[in-house]
């Protein structure tokens, strides 16, 4: 086949898709954002890549307007009519399009359909639930019409998709509450790259540099906007001050420039903020952990499934999590035994499960161990690509079927005028 895979963010474990999938012998583009900002993944092209595998940017010529509501509408519209024709110049069979804002999705769907090109909406978010909460805290009650403008256009691409692949059964649940009808679908669990993140020691190039040898560290890295309570990691820092243990944050974003706001007013020594590392030192980074920290406020918790989390199980260190119980990553970790899980509200118990941990250095070995042992069983690149392949195959056969539908209930003449 020739497959389109789309990940808005530029993520690791996607592109780590497009690789085994272009090793299995179909030709792949793999396409993200140049201007959003975040932690990406293997992004450029080495001698070991199959032939079959591209992966290039796509351009808005300018910087990506996050923070404004208006300005980044504008910036979607633009980026979905160069992101349409930079895939269908490429004539997939297949697009596989993930992390996508819903009308930036849905305009790439109506072009696919218009080409007769099978598409695969890859659900890492429920975008119109999240929107919606953050439309209302803005606007109040004028965010009900623009809410459910969103809602309609996600239940329009999941019902209209080739097949949508959700990342947990939660997913499935909520959708089929809200009346989002897919064709088909299927639950592939996130994971993260093996070979990308590795175990490594404590006492490492990055560490030395930080000058962490001989700390405690707590250590949380990646995305941090205000949805991953930031002040939870100030208050750990303040209650562990006086300690040998050290709050390392290595991530940009508003919940970064939060932290740097408090540091400002009242200076932790403790609390140590960087900006986001190389990806090839990420496992150094995260090697120089004892600890490693997830935070998810209760509001985001239920269907935010953060990525991190699941980088951090390939590292082999503890994790401490403040995040529902009910929410994937908060399950995973309890289901791989591989560190603590606290309610995102109760700050002390947060700050009590560290403490807790700093004195258990056999407990962190432990759960080390057994995060490790569960990315290895279950982060499968191999079996994970055989699900997509399955799911990308019936779409591009669906799509097929309902393409002769047409051209053979569609007049001939009409045919012709089409033509």
């Amino acid at each position: 086949m020739r497959i389109a895979i789309h990940d808005f963010a530029g993520h690791p474990f996607q592109v780590q898709l497009s690789r085994e999938l272009a090793g299995r012998g179909h030709s792949v583009l793999h396409l993200y954002l140049r201007e959003l900002p975040g932690p990406k993944g293997r992004l450029e092209r080495s001698f070991q890549d199959p032939a079959t595998f591209e992966c290039a940017p796509v351009s808005l010529g300018a910087p990506f307007e996050k923070y404004s509501m208006l300005k980044r509408h504008f910036s979607h519209r633009k980026y979905g009519r160069v992101l349409a024709e930079r895939i269908l110049a490429f004539r997939p069979d297949v697009v596989l399009s993930a992390n996508t804002p819903i009308d930036v999705q849905h305009y790439l769907l109506e072009r696919c359909q218009q080409t007769g090109t099978a598409f695969v909406h890859w659900m890492q978010d429920l975008y119109c639930r999240a929107l919606r909460s953050v439309l209302t805290q803005k606007l109040g009650a004028c965010a009900l019409p623009l809410a459910n403008h969103y809602e309609c256009l996600e239940r329009r691409v999941c019902a209209r998709s080739g097949a949508v692949v959700f990342i947990t059964p939660d997913f499935q649940t909520a959708t089929a509450q809200m009346n989002f009808r897919p064709a088909r679908s299927a639950v592939i669990e996130n994971w993260a790259p093996l070979d990308d993140v590795v175990v490594t020691h404590k006492q490492n190039a990055w560490s030395a540099r930080h000058g962490l040898a001989g700390k405690l560290v707590y250590l949380y890295s990646g995305t941090l906007g205000l949805k991953h309570k930031p002040d939870l990691l100030y208050r750990l820092a303040a209650a562990l001050e006086g300690s040998d243990a050290l709050v390392v944050v290595v991530s940009e974003g508003l919940g970064r420039t939060h932290l740097d706001q408090l540091q400002q007013r009242a200076r932790l020594r403790n609390l140590l903020l960087l900006d986001f590392q190389p990806y090839a030192e990420m496992s150094s980074v995260f090697g120089a952990a004892d600890v490693l920290l997830g935070i998810l406020d209760g509001e985001a918790g239920v269907f935010a499934v953060p990525s991190k989390i699941l980088s951090y199980l390939c590292a082999g260190r503890a994790i401490l999590l403040a995040a529902p119980k009910n929410n994937l990553a908060a399950r995973t970790v309890i289901r791989a035994e591989a560190g603590v899980v606290a309610d995102p509200e109760d700050v002390e118990g947060f700050i009590r499960g560290a403490k807790w941990m700093a004195g258990e250095p056999e407990l962190r070995r432990t759960f080390a161990e057994n995060a490790r042992r569960y990315a290895v069983t279950a982060f499968d690149i191999h079996a994970i690509a055989a699900q997509f392949e399955s799911v990308l195959r019936e779409a591009v056969e669906a799509t097929a079927r309902r393409q002769h539908r047409t051209n053979t209930h569609t007049p001939a003449y009409s045919r012709v005028a089409a033509g």
